[in-house]
C-alpha cells in the first residue's frame, strides 16, 4: 500500500477508536463555582486585610496577537476566584470596614465592569453588564467602568491601599473605560508616585516587619535579592542594612526605612500574601474540579496510548490529546502542551512539537486539561513502537520509582521540598547504579528541576510553599 494511504488509514483507525473513550458525563456543565464561593473568599480577604484598608483588584488585560486579532481572553486568576467574572476592564475593591456612601447606603465592596454594548455584543458576544454581574454574581455594588473616574472612593483616608504591581503590556483603545483608563484613574486618586518601585517597596515591608534578633538574617535574604538586581543594589537604605555591621546600625536604618514608607499609604506586597494564602488550600468544590481536570488528562493519555505509532508527529500527537479535552468539556489546555520525541523530551519547556516522526524514540507527553479554570498536569512517557528496550527500560524504571518514593513522601505535615528530596535520591542511586554518573552531586545535569508545585486556578499556583496541609 501507498506509505502516504498506509499512514492515512492509521491515523483514520486512531480517530475512530477515540469515539469509544470511557464514559464520563458529557452532560451541559452545571458544575462551576457558585457565587457563594465567590462571596466566601472575598470575606476571607477582607478578615486578612490591615484595618482601615482597600484592597483593589483589576482584571486581566486584553493582549493582541497580531493586527486586529487577539488572543483568547483568560481571566487574571486572582480576579476570577473573587469574582466569577471573566469579562477584561474591570475593578474590584473589597473595604476591610463598611463604607457609606453619605446617604445612608452601606457596602463593603464594590465591583465596576464593562458596560454593555449591542454593537460589541453583536461581534464578540454578550456582556454581564451591570444588572448581568448582580444577578448572576451576586454582588449588591455595580457599576459601569466609566464611574470609577468620578467615584466617590477616597483613597488618601485609607491607611493602607493594597494592590498588585502593574504589569506594562495593556494597550489604551479607543474606550474610555478600558484596563488602560482605569489604572489612570486609579493612579491619579492615590497619587501613585512617577517612581514607585514595587520590588523596593516588598524588601521595605520585609525590614520594617524584621526584630532586632532576626534582622542579621533578614539582611543575608535581602543580600540574595540585591545580588541579582543592580537598580535594587544602588539603594542606599537597602544596601545599608545589607552590609551593616551590628544591629544598632540596622535599627537606625529601619527607622529610615518606616519613615520612607510612611511616605504614601501604598501596599503591592500584601496581597500577594494573602492570596497565596487562600489559594494554597482548595475547598471541596476546587478539589472536585481539579479531580475532573486531572481525570479528563489522564484519559488522554490513556488515548494516545493505544494509538501511538512510529509514524506519527508530535502534532499528532498533541492533537489527540486535546481532542479529548474537548470532548469532554475542558474549555482550554491548562499550558501550552509538551510533546518530546526523543531528544526533544530533554527539553523542560519543550512546545514547538513539530517532529514529523517520532520513531522508534521514548515520546514525552507534558499536558493538563483546563476544567471551569482549573488545571491539571499530567506527564508520561512511552516508547512509541509500544516496546522499550534495554536501556529505555532502565531509565524509565528510574524515573518511575523516583515518582513513587515523591509520592510517598507527599503527606500532611511534611515539608514541600520532600517529595523532591524523596525523587532526588532515587535518581542519584539509579544513575550511580548504571554508572551514568560518578558522584551525587552529578545528578544535576540529569535532573536539573525540582518535581513539585500547586495545581489550581494557574498550573503553577499560588500558594505559601510551607509544610503540607490538607487539600493543598
Amino acid at each position: 500500500m501507498n506509505m502516504i494511504y498506509q499512514h492515512s488509514a492509521m491515523l483514520l483507525f486512531a480517530i475512530l477508536q477515540l469515539f469509544s473513550l470511557p464514559a464520563i458525563a458529557q452532560d451541559a456543565a452545571t458544575d462551576f463555582l457558585s457565587a457563594d464561593f465567590h462571596r466566601g473568599r472575598r470575606e476571607l480577604v477582607r478578615k486578612m486585610m490591615p484595618e482601615n484598608s482597600v484592597a483593589v483588584f483589576f482584571a486581566n488585560a486584553e493582549r493582541n496577537r497580531a493586527n486586529d486579532v487577539d488572543y483568547i481572553y483568560h481571566q487574571n486568576p486572582d480576579f476570577y476566584y473573587l469574582t466569577g467574572y471573566k469579562e477584561p476592564n474591570a475593578v474590584l475593591l473589597i473595604f476591610s470596614e463598611d463604607q457609606n456612601d453619605g446617604s445612608n447606603s452601606v457596602y463593603d465592596e464594590v465591583l465596576y465592569v464593562q458596560e454593555r454594548d449591542p454593537r460589541a455584543e453583536q461581534w464578540n458576544g454578550k456582556r454581564l453588564g451591570v444588572e448581568g454581574a448582580k444577578s448572576t454574581l451576586g454582588f449588591k455594588t455595580v457599576f459601569n467602568g466609566s464611574e470609577f473616574a468620578k467615584a466617590s472612593t477616597e483613597f488618601k483616608n485609607f491607611d493602607s491601599v493594597l494592590f498588585f504591581d502593574f504589569e506594562n503590556d495593556y494597550r489604551d483603545s479607543k474606550d474610555t473605560a478600558d484596563l488602560f483608563d482605569l489604572i489612570r484613574n486609579f493612579k491619579e486618586k492615590t497619587d501613585y508616585p512617577a517612581d514607585y518601585d514595587p520590588a523596593k517597596q516588598r524588601l521595605y515591608t520585609m525590614i520594617k516587619s524584621t526584630d532586632v534578633e532576626n534582622s542579621a538574617n533578614v539582611a543575608q535574604t535581602l543580600g540574595r535579592y540585591l545580588s541579582n538586581d543592580d537598580k535594587l543594589k544602588e539603594d542606599a537604605l537597602l544596601s545599608g542594612f545589607v552590609n551593616a555591621t551590628d544591629d544598632n546600625l540596622r535599627s537606625e536604618i529601619k527607622a529610615k526605612v518606616d519613615l520612607e514608607l510612611s511616605a504614601n499609604n501604598l501596599n503591592s506586597s500584601k496581597l500577594s500574601e494573602i492570596m497565596s494564602t487562600l489559594r494554597e488550600t482548595k475547598t471541596e468544590a476546587e478539589m472536585a474540579l481539579l479531580k475532573k481536570a486531572v481525570e479528563i488528562s489522564a484519559v488522554g493519555q490513556v488515548e494516545v496510548m493505544k494509538a501511538m505509532h512510529p509514524k506519527m508527529s508530535e502534532t499528532e500527537i498533541q492533537g489527540v490529546h486535546e481532542f479529548v479535552y474537548k470532548k469532554y468539556g475542558a474549555e482550554y489546555e491548562g499550558y501550552p502542551s509538551i510533546v518530546g520525541g526523543g531528544n526533544n523530551g530533554c527539553i523542560l519547556h519543550y512546545i514547538e512539537n513539530s517532529k514529523p516522526e517520532v520513531g522508534d524514540d521514548l515520546v514525552l507527553m507534558d499536558l493538563g486539561a483546563e476544567y471551569h479554570g482549573y488545571t491539571a498536569d499530567v506527564t508520561r512517557t512511552i516508547p512509541a513502537n509500544g516496546k522499550f528496550t534495554k536501556e529505555q527500560k532502565q531509565i524509565y524504571d528510574i524515573v518511575y520509582n523516583a515518582q513513587e518514593a515523591g509520592i510517598k513522601a507527599s503527606v500532611v505535615g511534611a515539608p514541600f521540598q520532600a517529595p523532591g528530596q524523596a525523587a532526588s535520591q532515587v535518581v542519584t542511586e539509579g544513575l550511580l547504579q548504571l554508572g551514568i554518573i560518578e558522584k551525587d552531586d552529578e545528578s544535576r545535569t540529569y535532573f536539573p528541576h525540582g518535581t513539585s508545585h500547586y495545581l489550581g486556578l494557574d498550573v503553577h499556583d499560588k500558594g505559601t510553599y510551607q509544610a503540607f496541609k490538607p487539600n493543598t
